[in-house]
């Protein structure tokens, strides 16, 4: 008996599904929409509280743990890795949020376009009913963006985007980088603890005993949080690109249509060819070289 998702491919296969008269031709795009940005409040709210939460662990790793300076090296080396790390999460935030994750092209499938494919007999083409597009193997709908997107991952509220394959490196070094200062931050408040008990809570810090501590439990339960959190989402995500089956693929465990590569290889395709410091830049575009390109007919 076949499965409820093989009998959706099946309907999916035959000719008068497609109704290619019903979708009219895409929109041409301007100048004002050429900003990839979704505009949906749950996912606005949680772009925000991202940036303030970064914010607040600046605020306080800065002007309540490194100044008043006990030691200049100590709070001039530690403050420069830590707003460093800082700007790259949040620039990498950015480019997750801001950056087109793979959108198929909405309401292509016309009876121009299919056309323009010249199938031949016993090839199959796939149609997205909601935003009445032609699918690439591997594309997924995603409800919120309202579009298809190719090589899905999943949708991630915290960045307000899905994690597709034109953004996936992005959503990757923000996770890594956001564990990275987690971690950092939890490091410098444990010294400063012991910093404080050793010496008078009046001169470890610019502000009252009492400020100060609830500051720092605050950054400490923050810190925790967001270590495992994003340290658990960085490890998933790395085996999901070495293993070369995103997220959904894994949930619906679809069955593998495409070609196999190694490991490495497929970290090239996600974080460019070849390899280089450019991998953990949020600014560099990633060249995907002589990775294949999604195919429309399957």
């Amino acid at each position: 008996m076949k499965s409820p998702a093989h009998r959706t491919r099946d309907i999916e296969r035959q000719a008068g599904y497609l109704r290619p008269e019903h979708c009219a031709p895409p929109p041409l795009r301007n100048g004002s929409e050429t900003m990839w940005f979704i505009r949906d409040g749950c996912g606005i709210v949680c772009g925000v509280i991202t940036w303030f939460l970064v914010l607040y662990a600046e605020f306080v790793v800065v002007f309540v743990v490194l100044l008043p300076a006990k030691s200049v090296i100590y709070s001039l080396f530690n403050g420069v890795i830590f707003n460093g790390l800082c700007f790259l999460a949040l620039a990498s935030h950015a480019k997750a949020m801001c950056t087109d994750p793979g959108a198929v092209p909405k309401g292509n499938a016309t009876k121009e376009f299919i056309e323009s494919l010249q199938l031949k007999p016993g090839q199959v083409v796939y149609k997205c009913p909601k935003c009445c597009s032609i699918k690439p193997d591997r594309a997924h709908h995603c409800s919120v963006c309202k579009r298809c997107i190719k090589k899905m991952d999943h949708h991630c509220p915290w960045v307000n985007n899905c994690v597709g394959e034109n953004n996936q490196k992005y959503f990757v070094l923000f996770t890594m980088y956001i564990a990275l200062i987690s971690l950092h931050a939890l490091i410098l408040v444990a010294f400063h603890f012991v910093l404080c008990f050793e010496e008078d809570w009046t001169k470890c810090s610019n502000f009252s005993p009492p400020a100060t501590v609830i500051l720092l439990i605050l950054l400490c339960f923050e810190g925790l949080l967001f270590l495992i959190f994003t340290a658990v989402m960085f490890g998933t995500q790395v085996h999901s690109i070495c293993s070369d089956e995103t997220g959904i693929e894994q949930l619906k465990k679809e069955e593998r249509r495409w070609a196999k590569r190694s490991k490495w290889m497929n970290l090239k395709v996600v974080f460019g060819h070849p390899f280089s410091i450019a991998w953990l830049s949020p600014f560099a575009t990633p060249d995907h070289g002589k990775a294949d390109l999604y195919q429309y007919i399957v």
